[in-house]
C-alpha cells in the first residue's frame, strides 16, 4: 500500500501515535534539560546534585510505570490519555510553581513517569495493537513525534523564558497540554481501530497472546532485552559525557551541538526505511541489524580525534536509533501478541529508563577511576558487535518457535 494511501485510510490514529510521541517531549530529557541551569540556581543544587536527583525520580518512576502502564490492557486507549494528560500537565504546573525540593522530585519524577513514560508506551501499544499488516509503517510514522519535539520545543521553551521567565515555560506548557494536546489526541484515538490483512501480516501467526508474568519466564525476551537496551543506554551515556569527550577530543562546544541534526535526520529516514522493511519481513527476521551501525558508531568514536567523527558517530547512531524505534514498536505483538501488550511494553520500557538512569553514573564512576572514556567506548562497539550476533540466533529461535505455531 503507497504511503499516501495509507495515510488516508488511517490518518485519524497515526496522527494521534505521533502527537503522543511529539508531546512526550515535556518529559524527555532534553527538555527537562533547558531548565537545569535555573534549578541549580533556584535550588542551590551542584551538578553532581541535580544529576543524583534527576536519577533518583528517573529511577523511581522506572519502577513505578509496570504497574502504572498496564492499566492501558484494561480501559481503552482514550481513556488512558483522559487519565495521562492531565498528570502531565500538573507536573508541568509543579516545576513552575515548586519551592522545595521535595516538590522539585515529584515534579520530575511526574515529568519522566507521564511524559517519557506512559505518553510513549500508550502510542506504541495503541500502534502495535490496532496495526498488523502495516504495523511496521504505523510504528515508524508515530516513533518520529519525538524528533520533531527536539526541533520544536527548545527553541520555544528558550523563546517563551525570555519573555515569562523558566517557570512561566513550564506554566505555557501545562497549558499547551490541556488545551492542545488533550482534546486533540482523544478525538483522534477515540475510535479504536481494528486490525486489517492479520492474514498478509509477516509477524504473524502468535501461538497465543502471553502474559507479562509467562513473558518474564521466557529465556528468549531476556536475551532479546540484551539487545534492546543498547541504544538508550550508549546514547544516552555518551551524550550525557559530550563536554568531557570533547575535553578530550580538543572540539569546540559547537561540534556535538550541531552533529545533533545528523542524528536526527538520519533517525527519521530510517525509521520510516525500517518501517517498510518491517511490513515486508518481519521485525523478528531484522534483529540481527539494528545494532551493527550502533557498533560501529562506538569505533569511530573512540578512535577518531578529527572532528568529523563526532558527526560520523550521529549518522551511524541515527541509523541504529531509527531502525530501533520501530522494531521496538513492532517487535513485542509479534513476539507474545497483543492481548497483554500494556503491561508487557511497560515493563520493558521501565528497564530501558533504568538503563538510561544508571549509564551515566557508572560511565561516570568509572572516568573517576581512571578507566579511559574512549576505552568505554570501544568496550560498548564490543558489546553491540557480539549482541548483534546474539540477536541472530534469538531470531532463528524466534521463527522456529512461530513455524511451530502455525503447525499446531
Amino acid at each position: 500500500m503507497p504511503v499516501l494511501h495509507f495515510l488516508r485510510d488511517n490518518a485519524r490514529w497515526v496522527a494521534g501515535g505521533f502527537l503522543l510521541t511529539f508531546f512526550s517531549s515535556f518529559g524527555q530529557t532534553f527538555f527537562i534539560s533547558l531548565s537545569a541551569g535555573e534549578i541549580r540556581a533556584n535550588y542551590g543544587l551542584s551538578h553532581g546534585d541535580f544529576g543524583a536527583i534527576y536519577m533518583l525520580a528517573t529511577l523511581a518512576s522506572a519502577a513505578s510505570l509496570p504497574q502504572v502502564g498496564k492499566i492501558i490492557d484494561r480501559i481503552s486507549v482514550s481513556a488512558t490519555v483522559l487519565l495521562s494528560a492531565p498528570m502531565l500537565a500538573l507536573a508541568c504546573v509543579i516545576m513552575a510553581w515548586s519551592r522545595s525540593l521535595a516538590l522539585l522530585v515529584l515534579a520530575i519524577y511526574l515529568l519522566r513517569l507521564f511524559g517519557q513514560g506512559m505518553f510513549t508506551h500508550i502510542a506504541m501499544t495503541a500502534m502495535g495493537r490496532w496495526f498488523a499488516a502495516q504495523r511496521g509503517r504505523a510504528v515508524s510514522l508515530t516513533t518520529i513525534g519525538v524528533n520533531l519535539g527536539e526541533a520544536v520545543f527548545p527553541v520555544s521553551f528558550v523563546t517563551i523564558a525570555a519573555l515569562l521567565g523558566w517557570r512561566g515555560s513550564w506554566l505555557v506548557a501545562a497549558l499547551v497540554l490541556m488545551l492542545v494536546a488533550l482534546p486533540l489526541v482523544y478525538q483522534l484515538m477515540k475510535v479504536e481501530r481494528v486490525p486489517q490483512s492479520v492474514a498478509h501480516d509477516p509477524g504473524s501467526p502468535v501461538e497465543r497472546d502471553w502474559t507479562r508474568g509467562e513473558v518474564v519466564r521466557d529465556p528468549l525476551f531476556w536475551a532479546v532485552m540484551s539487545g534492546v537496551l543498547a541504544p538508550a543506554f550508549i546514547g544516552t551515556t555518551i551524550f550525557f559525557h559530550q563536554v568531557y569527550l570533547s575535553e578530550l577530543r580538543g572540539w569546540a562546544p559547537t561540534v556535538f551541538a550541531t552533529s545533533f541534526a545528523v542524528m536526527s535526520g538520519m533517525t527519521i529516514v530510517f525509521a520510516l526505511v525500517s518501517g517498510q522493511l518491517v511490513d515486508r519481513f518481519s521485525a523478528i527476521k531484522l534483529l540481527p541489524t539494528f545494532l551493527v551501525p550502533l557498533s560501529l558508531s562506538c569505533f569511530v568514536l573512540a578512535f577518531t580525534d578529527a572532528a568529523w567523527g563526532a558527526y560520523a558517530f550521529m549518522a551511524l547512531m541515527g541509523v541504529s536509533y531509527g531502525f530501533a524505534s520501530t522494531l521496538f514498536g513492532a517487535l513485542w505483538p509479534e513476539l507474545y501478541g497483543t492481548r497483554n501488550l500494556g503491561g508487557i511494553r511497560s515493563l520493558i520500557v521501565a528497564f530501558m529508563v533504568f538503563g538510561t538512569a544508571m549509564g551515566p553514573g557508572l560511565t561516570g564512576t568509572l572516568i573517576d577511576h581512571g578507566v579511559s572514556y574512549p576505552g568505554q567506548i570501544a568496550a560498548m562497539g564490543v558489546y553491540c558487535g557480539v549482541i548483534s550476533l546474539v540477536m541472530a540466533l534469538v531470531s532463528r529461535k524466534a521463527l522456529q518457535r512461530r513455524a511451530s505455531a502455525a503447525l499446531a
